[in-house]
């Protein structure tokens, strides 16, 4: 009886571990692409292109890069890698965010975010295939639409000339996309940035009450 018992207590620790290290994942990280400012990290299989200071869905953050080696951050510990070189360890995912945004008198969303690190105020427009912006809030912005995609917009006015370019990070009470299409308009219209579907399609979205919650897919 006491081997059994002492089975069960071997038993029982094991689980205890197993669970209190539940949100923990382990996971292989090798350096495949060193750049001036970014790195190609393959990280379980999923290669990812990280700028300098951006995180990774699976938490893997690039504190810096040149053409030698990449200096990342996990779970609050740096290593030093060079190509082809990787490290292996577990630690915890990191959470999903939620971003809670309390709707107007007129019932739209708005919230304040950035755009290639510069602060702006987004109007939630599900009905917008990109991002868009007037022509002097991309000047504001420092984004050079005009060496963009030129194209054709339906309007309420009509049909507008507009440049499609593409923006280097869109962020949202922390929920951040890289790489996100954007409509710069010529002219004074919209006055307020929209929110459009470049963006919201990479967000999961629901309402509660007069609260529009946003929550990354990933």
């Amino acid at each position: 009886m006491k081997g059994v018992t002492r089975l069960w207590g071997v038993v029982g620790v094991w689980l205890l571990a197993m669970l209190m290290s539940a949100g923990a994942i382990a996971n292989k990280i090798t350096v495949k692409g060193l750049f001036a400012g970014s790195a190609v990290l393959e990280i379980n299989g999923q290669q990812r292109l990280l700028k300098q200071g951006k995180t990774s869905p699976e938490g893997v953050k690039l504190i810096s890069a040149n053409s030698k080696m990449a200096v990342v951050e996990v779970s609050g510990q740096r290593h030093t890698l060079k190509l082809s070189q990787g490290i292996a360890g577990a630690y915890k995912a990191p959470e999903k965010k939620d971003v809670r945004i309390l709707s107007s008198q007129g019932g739209h969303f708005y919230t304040n975010g950035n755009i290639n690190g510069q602060s702006v105020n987004f109007l939630v427009d599900t009905g917008a295939t990109f991002i868009s912006m007037n022509q002097s809030t991309a000047d504001r912005l420092n984004i050079d639409y005009r060496s963009g995609r030129r194209a054709q917009s339906h309007t309420a006015n009509g049909m507008a000339q507009i440049y499609v370019v593409s923006l280097r990070a869109v962020e949202i009470g922390g929920l951040v996309v890289n790489n996100v299409q954007a409509s710069v308009h010529l002219g004074s219209s919209p006055e307020t940035v929209l929110l459009g579907n470049s963006f919201l399609s990479k967000m999961n979205m629901k309402t509660e009450g007069n609260v529009l919650i946003l929550s990354s897919k990933i």
